[in-house]
């Protein structure tokens, strides 16, 4: 694979951001399959429709897109482990632009099925191999802010698809996404492979050179040792996938990310991102649907971008706790509307509290609970299990997001409207008790510092980060 030495154009930390930015943006086209059913959904439902689908369909058109990330797990722990992280991310893109190809020419549900299946199989390896690729490339300063890129890409994507999805035929917005892919592939295959993987293989020379590249600079040798001697003190320890449950530290980290990867989808993102169009139509909204679809998507992708300039400033769990019992609110705000409306209380002058809700929703869910997990997934397992944690938090976040799709199709069907929600906004507020008591901060420390804070080493940390000359914080103080 040809690598351009980026480091001679663009000095200092931007052959960082060029990698990021290149890299993510199978994460755009992953946002817009996340999205596309909300606007396409209704195309394929009108008698014009290319393609004739039924009612069970929909659901199934919905979580096959899951399912394939469920069935792409095994998959994805062998690329990440023997190709490496920049490899992986490249196979992803090749997935997903032959699912993009697949909608271009569809001409049955089966077509389409097939498509979902293979993006959902792309994007998990996706959302393992990208942050594991930023967080080992960036410099601590800036990883929080390049980590939480991803997830403005992804929304970029989503709002994409809902601006252009329900005005243009189903082959052109595809062929949108297709586009999008191959960008990425005549540009992120410049890009340097992971310094920490290269070095997991002892191909320390190439290591070298790529963090020279990263960093734009020659001056490389002393991070580099550190890095050579944080992965080998990781490998001394490398033993049976067992571990990754069996060590403490690990342990904690498994327990953090699974909670928040079923919260993410438990705050009802994945249905209302699939969904939003159905649900305000049933709160007869006096906006049409679309509109506010596309507001959700903007303010979405503000939201996101505004915590990711803080994300390194403020720290991560302030933003979590704070995301948590905000969206917590605009939850049960929905859910009380849909309770009363249900219990036949003529709303129809407080029409506009679901727009409020859900545009709020869009802020208070994407400026924490929303960004701060896909951060903190390639925070916090240590190298040696990296792959395998990663692709474990995936597990469940894929696995959280089917139970809440098909949750909420039960209880809205066999209870009403207003009960799914009840439900999301209190796994909210549990979720936010959990990350004040439990989740530790990591701004502004190494990757092997945080692995000291998991195994209790708090005290060793702080020391280490006071005397820290080039912070920008001083995390005792945080």
């Amino acid at each position: 694979m040809v690598v351009v030495d980026i480091s001679k154009v663009f000095p200092g930390r931007i052959p960082q951001i060029l990698a990021t930015v290149t890299g993510t943006l199978t994460a755009l086209s992953d946002g817009m399959q996340y999205g596309w059913s909300a606007p396409i959904i209704p195309l394929l439902q009108q008698p014009s429709s290319p393609v004739k689908i039924t009612n069970s369909d929909i659901v199934w058109i919905e979580n096959t897109f899951m399912l394939g990330g469920l069935a792409g797990i095994p998959l994805t722990i062998y690329l990440l482990d023997k190709l490496g992280r920049k490899n992986s991310m490249l196979i992803a893109a090749v997935e997903n632009l032959i699912a993009w190809l697949l909608l271009i020419f569809a001409s049955s549900s089966e077509v389409i099925l097939v498509a979902r299946f293979l993006t959902g199989f792309a994007g998990d390896c996706n959302f393992v191999a990208t942050p594991m690729y930023i967080a080992e490339i960036a410099d601590k300063k800036i990883r929080g802010r390049l980590g939480a890129l991803i997830f403005i890409m992804m929304l970029m994507g989503i709002l994409l698809i809902y601006s252009i999805g329900p005005f243009i035929s189903i082959a052109a917005s595809s062929s949108v996404g297709a586009a999008v892919i191959i960008t990425q592939l005549l540009t992120f295959s410049f890009m340097p492979e992971s310094p920490y993987y290269l070095l997991v293989k002892n191909r320390k020379e190439e290591a070298r050179q790529a963090l020279r590249i990263l960093r734009g600079t020659e001056d490389v040798d002393q991070e580099l040792e550190e890095i050579a001697q944080a992965v080998e003190e990781e490998n001394r320890a490398r033993g049976r996938p067992l571990e990754l449950f069996t060590v403490k530290s690990n342990r904690k980290a498994i327990i953090i990310m699974s909670v928040l990867n079923f919260a993410q989808h438990f705050s009802g993102v994945s249905v209302i991102l699939m969904n939003l169009h159905m649900i305000l139509e049933d709160a007869a909204t006096n906006i049409p649907p679309s509109i506010i679809a596309i507001i959700f998507s903007v303010l979405m992708l503000f939201a996101s971008g505004l915590s990711a300039l803080l994300i390194d400033s403020l720290g991560r769990k302030i933003l979590l706790y704070t995301s948590c019992f905000l969206t917590a609110v605009t939850l049960l705000l929905l859910a009380t509307y849909f309770a009363c409306k249900n219990n036949d209380v003529n709303m129809e002058a407080y029409s506009w509290v679901p727009a409020v809700a859900v545009i709020s929703y869009a802020i208070t869910f994407k400026c924490g609970l929303g960004l701060i997990p896909i951060v903190l997934t390639a925070e916090l397992f240590p190298t040696n299990v990296k792959a395998l944690g990663c692709t474990v938090s995936d597990a469940m976040y894929i696995i959280g997001s089917v139970s809440s799709i098909y949750a909420f199709h039960f209880l809205h069907m066999n209870y009403g409207m207003h009960v799914p929600f009840f439900l999301f906004g209190c796994a909210c507020l549990l979720t936010g008790i959990f990350s004040l008591l439990i989740i530790p901060e990591t701004k502004g420390k190494t990757l092997d510092e945080i692995q000291k804070l998991l195994k209790g080493e708090e005290s060793a940390v702080n020391g280490a980060c006071v005397s820290d000359a080039d912070s920008e914080t001083i995390p005792l103080l945080s």
